[in-house]
């Protein structure tokens, strides 16, 4: 089970000044330190200044407010209002830029290249009594609250919890991720808010038509 923790990610100034990134996840893993080298990424912007985003030449994303009240997205000269924990998707083609009437705000920002990768988010309340299970192409991504992940079965299995050790359940800080497995899915029990990021490969020959 694998478990990215969030304080331990090295914050990447952006270059106009207007925050920092924290990546979660990308691939190619080899490419993460060179802007848009990869072929998908998460990660977590703190967005203290308003001014233009960075293009992305050739990727689609999905942009989800996850603290703070608001955020004015301008696309292509179109303003879209941002709530919290409503994703946005557009294109990384497109001239983009931010303005923060509320204040500072942190948005997760899923990055995939157009005709090899698709990312959804997906924002769910956590419950617990039943465990939601974190499959293969996916990150959980706890927001707020509570929480504890296991390993496959443990935490529904009604059998007496185990501690971190054996595999038993694991606390969840905030914003840390949690790597999905289609065989030993991990499982997550608690109070809060999770984002569910999931990487679909697109078909090259769906993508043609």
């Amino acid at each position: 089970m694998e478990i990215i923790r969030y304080s331990e990610l090295k914050p990447q100034p952006w270059r106009n000044g207007g925050g920092v990134t924290r990546e979660l996840a990308s691939h190619p893993e080899a490419a993460s330190a060179q802007d848009g080298a990869w072929d998908w990424r998460v990660s977590i912007a703190e967005i203290s200044k308003a001014g233009p985003f960075s293009p992305f030449v050739g990727t689609d994303r999905v942009l989800t407010v996850i603290e703070g009240e608001l955020l004015l997205l301008n696309v292509d000269g179109a303003e879209q209002p941002l709530e919290k924990h409503r994703p946005f998707r557009f294109s990384g083609d497109a001239l983009s830029s931010a303005t923060l009437p509320t204040g500072n705000v942190q948005a997760l920002n899923v990055v995939t290249r157009k005709g090899s990768f698709k990312g959804y988010t997906s924002i769910i309340e956590l419950s617990k009594k039943r465990a939601h299970p974190v499959f293969g192409g996916q990150l959980g991504v706890l927001l707020q609250g509570q929480a504890t992940v296991s390993p496959g079965g443990t935490a529904s299995s009604g059998t007496s919890p185990a501690t971190a050790s054996d595999g038993g359940p694991e606390p969840l800080g905030r914003y840390d991720a949690v790597v999905g497995s289609d065989t030993e899915t991990p499982e997550i029990l608690g109070r809060g808010f999770l984002a569910v990021v999931s990487i679909d490969r697109v078909d090259p020959a769906a993508a043609a038509d």
